[in-house]
């Protein structure tokens, strides 16, 4: 049994510390733009009106695809 304390200090036995590594982050990609708004979330749709439903003009309306967020949906 070491009795010194330089004794005590050499008997210890040292810790061996695993070198850390750092992964490089690379930045998140763009999300693709929605295909049917173009990325505005908003599709345009045109107003019929009268018995034959003829077209009297556009109304913008939420797009359905994205829900007006812009963005493609993942799946």
């Amino acid at each position: 049994m070491p009795k010194t304390r330089k004794e005590r200090v050499i008997a210890m036995a040292r810790k061996t510390t695993a070198r850390r590594t750092t992964t490089k982050t690379t930045p998140a990609a763009e999300p693709a733009k929605c295909q049917p708004c173009g990325g505005t979330g908003q599709t345009s749709v045109t107003v019929r009106v009268g018995r034959k439903r003829r077209p009297v003009g556009q109304q913008d309306g939420l797009c359905l695809d994205c829900f007006g967020t812009g963005i493609a949906a993942s799946s």
